[in-house]
């Protein structure tokens, strides 16, 4: 498509265009490679790039379809930009074309972060790596906050989404409970509000329909589905089946060789829970990955995880990839391989826990997506995901909260307040809502405030 003046912008004069010719899988291939290594900016800086690509450059498909596609992803539990790359890729070349895709989204992430992890865990004291991990503390922390702010202007569009929202935080931040619980109890409501009042909850999770139009698409808005696309009861049976199957064997494996209460089968067996059970994407996730990580099972400290989230910042791939850094420092730091193969101890923790991480996600979408492409502008999908979204919202503040308090009171609120890292916090608060700069932007600034603080004598 020709990058003039006239086409920096949606317009509706698409009369001249034509629609982009068939694209092929090996294509397809090259490019879900580049988007794996690219994919910076968490959940939404990816939806941005993903939708800058695909609906306004390449227009493989249209503004509509895309959004469509991205209303399911968000009511899912999992990464919610990596199974809009699977159902994109499974919506184009089937579900070979939907592995393929979802793979390549998340395997850069998993080897840079392995390798990150181990520079983190054996050169973490050195001074100018403390100092940078330093800085970019206060920076996750003002970006978790941003997310909360982005995600609540998005979604709280009346009194009763700003309800939802508010007792979701009361119950995880108050009364401790089960994030799972408040993601069903939200979904209740979604659907019952949607029958009661329709228009309350039409919101879509923030994610409604678009106008603009970027010219004919190659899935286009009135495009046929698909005839691998269509609904049948033995395609779904076989997802199903193979999901199990691909889930049962490693989980054998490991309690055959390891047995049940060994660190690497309790890793796939809570992260095959948080696959499943934590909704509203990386965000919403990491507070019950906190839960289990550093309270329940001790695989990292609350400052590892903060530095893990870090990470999972600056590299490409979904957020919810700090879960293999949680699970390499685990693997490293209790030695589970034996003290003389720590490095192989924690590499195979990061590559089981973000098996069992993510193999749901590509089963929701290989067998959800025939009854997706069917569901267009349904109000009741919709509702329970606009409910969702609003208690979503809540739960960020709750996790925005947990963060600012180990950053501030290291030492627990009995210990010295730490201005140097308040003061940064506020920085990149400035950076991220006053002057819009980019996550990488500020993370960045940061890091080098952290290492001139920790280097440079006062």
């Amino acid at each position: 498509m020709t990058q003039d003046s006239s086409n920096t912008q949606p317009s509706a004069d698409t009369t001249e265009q034509v629609a982009p010719a068939a694209v092929s899988m090996a294509e397809a291939f090259w490019f879900w490679l580049k988007l794996g290594f690219i994919s910076f900016g968490g959940p939404a800086g990816q939806i941005a790039i993903l939708h800058e690509e695909l609906v306004e450059r390449r227009r493989w498909l249209s503004e509509r379809r895309f959004l469509h596609a991205l209303n399911y992803c968000m009511v899912l539990p999992g990464p919610e930009a990596q199974q809009l790359v699977t159902y994109i890729g499974w919506l184009m070349h089937k579900r070979w074309g939907g592995v393929v895709a979802g793979a390549l989204f998340v395997l850069p992430s998993l080897l840079i972060l392995i390798a990150l992890s181990w520079v983190y865990i054996a050169f973490g004291d050195v001074p100018w790596v403390a100092g940078l991990f330093f800085g970019i503390k206060p920076a996750v922390t003002a970006i978790v906050v941003q997310a909360a702010h982005r995600i609540g202007s998005r979604a709280l569009k009346n009194n009763v989404l700003w309800a939802i929202a508010a007792a979701s935080f009361v119950a995880i931040f108050a009364l401790d409970v089960p994030f799972p619980l408040i993601v069903g109890v939200a979904a209740a409501v979604g659907y019952i509000g949607g029958r009661i009042s329709p228009h309350t909850f039409q919101t879509g999770g923030g994610h409604g329909a678009s106008h603009a139009s970027y010219g004919p698409a190659l899935i286009d808005d009135h495009t046929p589905t698909p005839a691998h696309a269509h609904f049948s009861l033995a395609g779904l049976a076989q997802v199903l089946l193979a999901g199990a199957v691909l889930w049962a064997i490693p989980m054998g494996v490991l309690c055959a060789v390891f047995g049940w209460e060994h660190s690497f089968t309790q890793m796939g067996w809570f992260f095959t829970k948080a696959a499943l059970l934590t909704f509203g994407g990386a965000y919403a996730v990491l507070p019950y990955v906190y839960q289990g990580a550093v309270s329940q099972y001790g695989w990292v400290t609350p400052t590892q995880m903060m530095d893990g989230l870090a990470l999972g910042e600056t590299t490409p791939g979904p957020l919810i990839m700090v879960v293999a850094f949680v699970a390499f420092i685990g693997g490293y730091v209790k030695a589970l391989l034996g003290p003389e193969s720590l490095f192989a101890a924690g590499a195979l923790a990061a590559c089981l826990v973000t098996w069992f991480t993510f193999l749901p996600s590509f089963i929701f979408i290989l067998a959800g997506g025939p009854l997706v492409e069917s569901t267009h502008r349904n109000i009741k999908f919709t509702a329970p995901l606009t409910a969702i979204t609003a208690a979503v919202v809540g739960v960020v503040i709750n996790l925005a909260l947990f963060f600012g308090y180990h950053l501030l009171w290291p030492a627990g609120f009995e210990g010295a307040f730490d201005v140097r890292s308040a003061l940064i916090a506020v920085g990149a608060a400035v950076m991220l809502f006053k002057y819009k700069r980019s996550v990488m932007q500020t993370i960045g600034v940061c890091a080098l405030v952290g290492l001139a603080v920790k280097l440079i004598p006062l």
